[in-house]
């Protein structure tokens, strides 16, 4: 398995600050993908997008990226093709009012092993009742843990067309490392929306199903919304 990652430099145009961050990432790649006649078909479906995108670093420390200034932001995906094409349209997309992508370099990762793995940015899952899990509305890490499973199988099956043979879930441990729910903001229909998420280290199960699953995590994202910035995980093991 691997997975590809576009490490881009942003010029900043004007401040932006934390809040509103990844809505303006998540709209600078759309704008980008939509260059593209394939990825624009991608972008406007709805089935999984096999990318997600970490925020803007470093943080400062009033959480305003400041105009005149340049900072960096990942990109991966499992999906070579994508990040090839946004390799060269995010630098062609010079439009986009609040930043503009400079210079982009890109590496290839394979499958190595994973001990543990860490949400940089909330992590969302959508329970049943049509609520995002947090401990303080649900707490049901048992189902938290199976939902994290379950959509990683999905985006396993959509990508490769082949279902992977499980006989446990992927996490051995899950601590949860916010006190409070953390969100994602953005505008939809002229309304800002929430989405509510959490921050995770997981502790993977050595067996080698559980090892592609993580490492899926780490190429696409943990649990929802990954094209929004939720989920982007950083990992910790051999050749990480």
């Amino acid at each position: 398995m691997l997975f590809f990652e576009l490490t881009c430099t942003a010029y900043i145009k004007k401040d932006i600050s934390f809040k509103e961050s990844f809505e303006i990432i998540s709209k600078y790649i759309s704008f980008s993908m939509a260059m593209d006649e394939k990825l624009k078909a991608l972008h406007e479906g709805k089935n999984f997008k096999h990318y997600v995108f970490g925020g803007l670093l470093p943080v400062e420390h009033d959480k305003v990226y400041k105009q005149g200034n340049s900072y960096q932001f990942s990109i991966r995906s499992l999906d070579e093709y994508l990040i090839d094409t946004l390799f060269k349209k995010l630098r062609e997309n010079i439009n986009y009012e609040f930043l503009q992508v400079v210079q982009t370099s890109k590496r290839k990762i394979k499958q190595s092993f994973i001990s543990e793995l860490y949400t940089a940015t909330p992590t969302i899952i959508t329970t049943e009742n049509r609520l995002f899990w947090t401990m303080e509305k649900d707490g049901d890490i048992l189902r938290l843990q199976k939902q994290l499973h379950d959509n990683l199988e999905k985006k396993y099956k959509a990508f490769y067309g082949e279902e992977i043979r499980v006989e446990q879930n992927f996490i051995q441990l899950l601590e949860v490392k916010n006190r409070v729910p953390q969100n994602i903001e953005i505008k939809k229909d002229g309304k800002r929306v929430r989405f509510f998420g959490n921050k995770f280290r997981i502790v993977p199960h050595e067996d080698e199903v559980s090892q592609k699953l993580a490492f899926l995590a780490l190429g696409a994202g943990l649990g929802e919304k990954n094209s929004f910035g939720g989920g982007f995980c950083l990992g910790r093991g051999l050749g990480l």
